[in-house]
């Protein structure tokens, strides 16, 4: 993950008083980079990307024009502007506003979309809105790749069916051999871990497809189940008396912090803790 250069822990660099950015790029295919920001006065001038830029704003508004058409963004509302098509954008309230963007490439979304966006970029739905929330959320921690990318997944799966007027079905298709395929997978990868994008090739199967099989199989996303694994292989090492630093490395976390982040959240303290307080029979 490469982040812009940064003047606080957070990675985010201040411009004018009240101003602040932070952008990075995640290796997670698709995705050109993550961008956060918050402006009180700075309006874009007319411009144009080169991806599909996905934007929530959390604070405030942003009003902007698209194709000669003006449109803003109220908080519930999730903004999807197409490439190659002109934009501007300058805030809507007194205090500016705090927005959250991901930049797409045409794998996630294709180009045949664009018409679609162009006539209705604003979408009002609430459960998009909260997914969004989620990807920013699990692209901005290092070693999350996969279930950034899961959460992606489900993401354009939701925007393509607004752009195509379709109807999303009410619950997935079971496919439990698909699933268990999946989780053979994952169990051969638990260390070095593997993304939806290479077990969709492996598979055979879309990775919305794969996502929603193994999900309604087994109660758990991919991503749950692989961390799941990881914490338990920890676990183990953890009791055979290596330190968390060792025992990151070798059950496939980005780093010592990666690792205390889940093992608090499945075991409920810290691995240091639960190693110290462990039991070890001579």
């Amino acid at each position: 993950m490469n982040r812009a250069t940064s003047n606080s822990a957070n990675g985010s660099a201040r411009g004018a008083p009240g101003e602040e950015v932070s952008a990075w790029r995640p290796r997670v295919p698709g995705v050109t980079e993550v961008f956060h920001a918050h402006f009180t006065e700075y309006a874009y001038p007319m411009h144009v990307h080169d991806a599909w830029t996905l934007l929530i704003v959390d604070d405030g508004a942003v009003r902007y024009d698209l194709d000669r058409h003006a449109h803003g963004t109220p908080l519930d509302t999730v903004s999807l502007l197409p490439p190659h098509v002109p934009h501007n954008g300058s805030p809507a309230t007194p205090g500016g506003f705090r927005k959250r963007v991901v930049y797409l490439d045409s794998s996630r979304l294709g180009e045949e979309l664009i018409g679609a966006a162009v006539d209705d970029p604003d979408l009002r739905d609430p459960v998009l809105r909260l997914r969004v929330g989620q990807l920013h959320a699990a692209l901005a921690r290092p070693g999350d790749e996969l279930e950034a990318e899961s959460r992606l997944t489900l993401v354009g799966e939701r925007l393509r069916g607004h752009l195509r007027r379709r109807v999303e079905p009410s619950s997935p298709r079971r496919d439990p051999r698909l699933a268990r395929k999946l989780r053979e997978l994952l169990d051969s990868r638990l260390t070095d871990g593997i993304s939806l994008t290479e077990a969709s090739g492996l598979l055979h199967a879309h990775p919305a497809h794969l996502v929603r099989a193994f999900s309604g199989a087994y109660g758990i996303a991919p991503h749950q189940y692989l961390m799941s694994r990881r914490v338990g292989r920890a676990r183990r090492l953890l009791l055979d008396g290596l330190p968390p630093g060792d025992v990151a490395a070798l059950t496939g976390f980005y780093d010592q912090a990666h690792l205390t982040r889940h093992f608090r959240k499945l075991v409920g303290v810290p691995p240091g803790r639960y190693r110290s307080g462990a039991h070890r029979t001579p």
